[in-house]
């Protein structure tokens, strides 16, 4: 018995739904997915990257003409890719996206921001007539693959972490929001606790404090104003030393009168005795 006509397309219908249209496959193979792990990638060859939300109603009414870019990618031999800054919010620090949708034009590391008009015939001239030319490419300070940036897209990661902390506290585990805000209050306090320790272990061990140092110099400069004055005692001293040197001598060349009278006297008491001795 022969199938009938609403069996056979019922089982088209099956068979599209298992292995999908051609024409759909083909749209999403052209268009490249760029992650934080891969988007190295965009340094080598010509690239066009948008930056998108799902929930962005802008970014909806672009994907048709996006898509339809990327089939003529290939022929133009140009690299279609998108990034969902929900999923990447590295990149999207990364790349400053500060509106959606938000599309740049790559080619040998060089980025420019693309800001004409958003259809498929205005994409391929934009390839064709080369006129990313005339767009000046981001400074190499501001490039996704800076310092400065690198740090952005950290930053933007770990805001996107403290936030999912956020929900599962106050959501998974119901915790209070004042509760949440403590807990990430007391985090801070102690990671700077934490990093305040490691910068003076660091700055101590660059620049070691003073008493750690010889104290050489330091010793001499700061005893000189002393040695000073000791050399000045000293002096003095000795002055007055020389003064009663000659003080002594001169009174042994002058002998004063009181020890003269005690001559006197003593040859006065003496002479009598000798009187009687020689009678």
């Amino acid at each position: 018995m022969a199938p009938s006509g609403s069996s056979l397309l019922t089982f088209i219908a099956l068979v599209l739904l298992l292995c999908g249209t051609p024409g759909i496959q083909g749209l999403w193979r052209h268009v490249r997915t760029i992650t934080d792990k891969n988007w190295k990638e965009l340094l080598e060859g010509e690239w066009m990257i948008e930056f998108y939300a799902p929930w962005c109603p802008a970014c909806q009414n672009l994907q048709p003409e996006w898509e339809d870019f990327a089939e003529s990618g290939e022929d133009l031999e140009v690299n279609i890719a998108k990034v969902d800054v929900t999923e990447q919010p590295g990149l999207s620090g990364r790349f400053i996206i500060t509106a959606l949708p938000t599309i740049y034009h790559c080619r040998d590391g060089e980025f420019r921001r693309y800001q004409g008009p958003r259809t498929k015939k205005d994409f391929i001239s934009f390839i064709n007539d080369k006129q990313w030319k005339n767009i000046e490419p981001i400074s190499s300070w501001f490039g996704p693959g800076s310092f400065l940036m690198s740090s952005m897209s950290a930053l933007f990661q770990l805001s996107m972490w403290i936030r999912t902390c956020h929900n599962y506290f106050t959501e998974d585990l119901k915790i209070p929001v004042w509760g949440s805000y403590a807990i990430f209050a007391l985090a801070t306090l102690f990671s700077g606790l934490i990093l305040g320790l490691v910068m003076v272990f660091v700055a101590d061990f660059l620049c070691p404090s003073k008493r750690n140092k010889p104290l050489q110099y330091t010793y001499s400069k700061k005893l000189l104003p002393e040695s000073a004055h000791l050399l000045k005692k000293l002096e003095q001293e000795q002055e007055e030393d020389e003064e009663d040197h000659s003080y002594d001598e001169s009174e042994n060349k002058n002998p004063s009168k009181k020890d003269f009278s005690q001559t006197a006297m003593r040859q006065r008491i003496v002479s009598p005795l000798s009187v009687v001795d020689k009678s």
